[in-house]
């Protein structure tokens, strides 16, 4: 390409730019982390979490293709923020959690000299007029899982169903609408159909596959499946797709049997897959992708991840991988 090009030239300036903002970015996260360790004299545990959730930030503001150093972000992509990860099922605890690192960063900042004006000073908690689903801690989905009548045709298949959900985020029409044919077993991802007849392809951990593996070597194969449902993976005693219905009300059962006390779908376990894999420190366009959102820009120029990245986050930040 001839370098005088105007169109050159400006990407030159545009990736100069980027770059900028990102060792910017890197610097002032840097010094955050050794004022944390040095003068405030945190664990190493603490630093870790703080630090965080400043790149959770910078992660979102990628997202959405905001091109801000630390010093220019407003109180407005804070609480952008905040909303989304909200909208994840983020639990109240670890969005509060998060909002003090936030706060804690730009105190930093202030007390640096850097900035003048905090603009984590109104920030807060979205009030929302709905209630969000409940989100099942570790222990309560083993609780779920202990639940289960693995003695039974049903018990194996709803193990490897809730398993499935779990460890990929799944919605439950995608679940229910997942082909034997899409369960890529060697290389560990499944490829699912999502809104509009999208498709991604999403890792899944090892025990899920294992699950599945035993539904289809012990159930599966004795079932006498009916023309027309012979692709589908999950199926009821009778050899056909399985219903909505179906996975809500067995579901149901077993959260009244572990003795749970919340409201729990098949949509729990997706916000619990998202925000314990943010919780643990996933890169959240990681997340997004596995849940197949769309971007939060436009889907054009949205760019998907590394697969092999994608099954890394799985293996690394998943409790159950």
């Amino acid at each position: 390409m001839d370098k005088s090009n105007p169109f050159y030239i400006s990407f030159r300036i545009y990736r100069e730019f980027c770059l900028y903002l990102t060792m910017s970015w890197d610097v002032y996260i840097q010094e955050y982390e050794n004022y944390l360790k040095l003068e405030r004299s945190l664990s190493a545990n603490s630093v870790d979490a703080y630090v965080r959730d400043i790149v959770k930030l910078k992660q979102f503001l990628e997202l959405r293709e905001k091109d801000l150093n630390p010093l220019q972000v407003t109180l407005q992509e804070l609480q952008d923020m905040v909303e989304w990860i909200n909208e994840l099922g983020m639990s109240a605890f670890s969005q509060a959690r998060i909002i003090s690192g936030l706060k804690s960063f730009y105190e930093f900042l202030i007390y640096e000299g850097e900035m003048d004006v905090d603009p984590t000073t109104l920030l807060e908690a979205p009030k929302l007029g709905r209630k969000l689903p409940d989100t099942l801690s570790i222990q309560e989905i083993d609780q779920i899982l202990e639940a289960i009548d693995h003695s039974t045709p049903e018990g194996t298949r709803n193990r490897a169903m809730l398993e499935t959900l779990y460890s990929s985020g799944l919605r439950v029409s995608e679940l229910i609408g997942l082909k034997t044919s899409n369960v890529h077993f060697e290389v560990g991802f499944l490829r699912v159909t999502g809104k509009g007849n999208k498709e991604r392809l999403v890792p899944i951990g090892r025990t899920a596959l294992k699950h599945i593996n035993i539904y289809r070597e012990e159930v599966r194969v004795h079932l006498d499946i009916k023309q027309g449902h012979e692709a589908f993976l999950f199926l009821n005693r009778r050899g056909r797709q399985l219903t909505r219905q179906m996975v809500f009300t067995f579901l149901k059962d077993l959260v009244v049997k572990a003795g749970i006390k919340k409201t729990i779908s098949p949509h729990t376990f997706r916000h619990s897959f998202a925000t314990h894999l943010i919780e643990g420190g996933a890169d959240l366009r990681a997340v997004q992708e596995m849940l197949g959102h769309e971007s939060i820009t436009t889907t054009e120029i949205y760019t998907h991840l590394d697969r092999d990245y994608l099954r890394q986050v799985i293996q690394e930040f998943h409790p159950r991988s």
